[in-house]
């Protein structure tokens, strides 16, 4: 089963943005020399926490610093472009980087409604017209056309739907193309959006059946208290953002309920329910329990961790034990 990475270009507190994206490229390093498949990056706006709002131009840098792992997006926000703008920018990633580019898309504008007007993009909300049309535009010469992605036409770059709920999978499953669960941070319509997804999917030139991706955190480090430790980076980001706070990644703490409050932390726990925290051990067994759960065609993992260093042992540690958690037999 393929293994995959999820990076947010976290901008971790004491740390600017020009070393939190020195970071990201070489983590990117480090997941190709794991073996991990792809590494994929996500457009947020607004957030100080977050470097990877020009999500195609740091593709295109990570690809250029990496040779063989799969680059792509996961994902482009696509109601905040033209899909004719996502199909040059990904036919000239293509161009650049070859058969190593790939394309998911979201629904949501990666921010708020001022972010959404910041964007120039009011009007109409035609999700699956959009991607359609940028399909259109990656997919065969169609010489004579009004309008062509030049560079893009021919490039077939992969296009992925993402989602965290009913809507993606069913998309997802009408055009015949890889499904992608956000279930790092909305688990709760996961069983019924895969299980929609795989019994509605239609074979297409894309896909001849489905291909199911699970998004899980993972914070492994040599015991379980070493884990749980790092984890209370992420608990704090999710505990901000409920309350509309925008900050850097905090720095981890002994105590977090001393920080957010016993109830705030259970309601976090629960949006960070598809994860693998603590020794080698304990994340090899959540991470089986998970692949045993969803039976997913591949797993992309996120390591939200304040320090670099840690998040690199982190995926390290993940990548040595993913091998040996092939799904079973449904």
């Amino acid at each position: 089963m393929q293994y995959s990475v999820l990076d947010l270009a976290p901008v971790p507190e004491g740390v600017d943005v020009a070393q939190a994206l020195k970071n990201t490229t070489d983590l990117a390093q480090h997941c190709e020399a794991l073996g991990y498949h792809r590494f994929w990056l996500a457009e947020h706006h607004n957030m100080p926490g977050i470097a990877s709002a020009a999500t195609a131009v740091l593709i295109g840098h990570v690809a250029a610093h990496t040779k063989s792992i799969r680059v792509g997006a996961g994902g482009v926000m696509l109601p905040n472009h033209a899909p004719l703008t996502i199909a040059e920018q990904f036919g000239t990633l293509a161009a650049l980087h070859g058969d190593r580019i790939d394309l998911g898309l979201g629904r949501a504008p990666g921010g708020d409604q001022a972010v959404y007007h910041a964007l120039r993009r009011a009007g109409s909300d035609d999700f699956p017209g959009d991607v359609a049309e940028l399909i259109g535009y990656l997919g065969d010469p169609r010489e004579g056309a009004p309008v062509r992605a030049l560079p893009g036409e021919g490039s077939h770059v992969p296009v992925w739907i993402l989602g965290s709920s009913l809507y993606g999978a069913q998309l997802a499953a009408h055009y015949g193309l890889p499904y992608a669960f956000a279930s790092h941070f909305a688990p709760d319509a996961l069983e019924q959006a895969t299980e929609i997804y795989r019994r509605t999917f239609r074979p297409s030139v894309h896909l001849a059946k489905p291909h199911f991706m699970l998004a899980a955190n993972v914070f492994a480090a040599d015991t379980d208290e070493e884990g749980a430790y790092l984890r209370t980076s992420m608990q704090q980001a999710f505990a901000r953002m409920r309350t509309g706070t925008r900050g850097k990644l905090p720095r981890p703490v002994e105590d977090i309920d001393a920080v957010i409050g016993a109830g705030v932390r259970r309601s976090v726990d629960q949006m960070m329910s598809v994860s693998a925290t603590g020794s080698r051990e304990k994340v090899r067994g959540e991470l089986r329990g998970l692949i045993t759960r969803y039976q997913p065609d591949e797993v992309i993992l996120t390591s939200q961790i304040h320090d670099h260093a840690a998040r690199k042992k982190s995926l390290q540690i993940a990548a040595e034990v993913m091998p040996d958690l092939e799904p079973a037999p449904v």
